[in-house]
């Protein structure tokens, strides 16, 4: 699989200086962390959830979870267990292993025991799953979890990952927060090899306090939530070679509904790609504000984010593209040796070889999997061409 190949092969030309270069499941957990990109989220009592799946692909969605948790009532986790299971065996009979149709795809449980009874249940169709997700993960719960993800793939032979979320009270009270974030951080150094990301709930965080951000604010604007954010970015996202990918919160808003401020979009770069019915389509289906989010999410460390439409997928894919600028940075940065100060290829901003270098390495890693821009091509026509259906 390749991000941007549900686009004509004659407009990537012109949009990507350097082009994505396609990943697999099976690719080191580095590269797939990044891949994951706009993370769907759906429930596991979807109709026509196989269907579902494919055409999230044809639209460019990379990953997908199929939600047993929140997403369902209480008395529906039986029913959507076995819609699951019949509907992933469905569509491993059409597809096989190849994967063309088929993003990577996880499943958020409720508790350890039905990691280890899906996968038994899947039979030969777990080999379409990348893992499982783990809700409210803490130290105290968490290794059970992860015992029964090691478990599962002993007794199937596949690799299978964890996302883990941080979502739980323990997390999020300004008593218990650091204490418990450092026993999660040690708990997932014993595991690591099976770490792909670490996800952030930012809904469950708001409940904590009997919030929900509205669409007009991005959740950094949730100051209570935003500290949250800040911690586990620094005890779990640290580059010093012990952190993981920290992935983006969700955007929860699709519709529009009666706006209290001004669009987050300016006019300009949508007027001088002819591109102001784009604008206006964002701004009505209220994605300003996941865009302005997106950017805030890159600029605060984390990797991707979880949504639940797929209308959100073009936005955040066309976010993570590496721009021309930042490549010709990363590349001068990551060319030097021994350290010293430059001044960009761009003449608008100096690099430092030493204190730049691990953000110029994540972003090449960025870069191989989104592709860099051609110089000149904008945000707004990777998102016009993403956005195409």
């Amino acid at each position: 699989m390749r991000h941007f190949d549900h686009i004509d092969a004659a407009r990537r030309k012109h949009l990507f200086y350097r082009h994505p270069r396609p990943f697999g499941r099976h690719d080191d957990r580095d590269v797939l962390a990044v891949a994951l990109g706009a993370t769907l989220y759906c429930p596991a009592t979807r109709p026509a959830l196989a269907a579902d799946i494919e055409r999230a692909a044809r639209r460019g969605v990379m990953s997908m979870v199929v939600c047993l948790e929140d997403a369902i009532a209480d008395d529906e986790v039986e029913a959507g267990e076995a819609n699951l299971v019949a509907h992933l065996r469905a569509l491993h009979a059409r597809s096989g292993t190849r994967g063309a149709e088929v993003p990577l795809l996880f499943v958020r449980v409720r508790d350890p025991g039905q990691i280890g009874d899906l996968a038994g249940r899947l039979g030969d169709a777990a080999e379409l799953l990348t893992g499982f997700v783990l809700p409210k993960f803490t130290a105290s719960g968490g290794g059970a979890f992860l015992d029964a993800l090691e478990d599962a793939a002993d007794r199937s032979g596949l690799r299978l990952l964890a996302m883990p979320v941080i979502e739980s009270p323990e997390a999020v009270y300004a008593e218990t927060r650091a204490e418990m974030l450092h026993d999660v951080a040690r708990l997932l150094a014993k595991h690591r090899s099976r770490i792909l990301a670490v996800r952030l709930g930012a809904t469950d965080m708001s409940a904590a306090y009997g919030l929900r951000r509205p669409p007009d604010l991005t959740i950094y604007d949730i100051r209570p939530v935003a500290g949250v954010i800040c911690d586990v970015v620094n005890i779990l996202g640290r580059a010093d070679g012990t952190g993981h990918v920290v992935t983006g919160p969700v955007w929860e808003y699709f519709s529009q509904g009666e706006r209290m401020f001004k669009p987050q979009l300016r006019q300009s770069p949508f007027e001088r790609q002819s591109a102001a019915p784009l604008r206006q389509r964002l701004i009505t289906a209220d994605l300003d504000g996941l865009i302005r989010e997106v950017h805030l999410d890159k600029a605060n460390g984390l990797t991707g984010k979880t949504v639940i439409h797929p209308s959100h997928v073009a936005a955040v894919h066309a976010l993570s593209v590496v721009t021309h600028e930042e490549y010709s940075d990363a590349a001068d940065i990551l060319g030097v040796a021994g350290g010293g100060a430059m001044a960009s290829s761009y003449a608008n901003k100096m690099n430092e070889a030493k204190p730049h270098r691990a953000w110029a390495q994540r972003l090449m890693l960025r870069a191989r999997v989104f592709g860099v821009a051609a110089e000149g091509v904008t945000f707004v026509e990777l998102l016009e061409a993403a956005d195409s259906r």
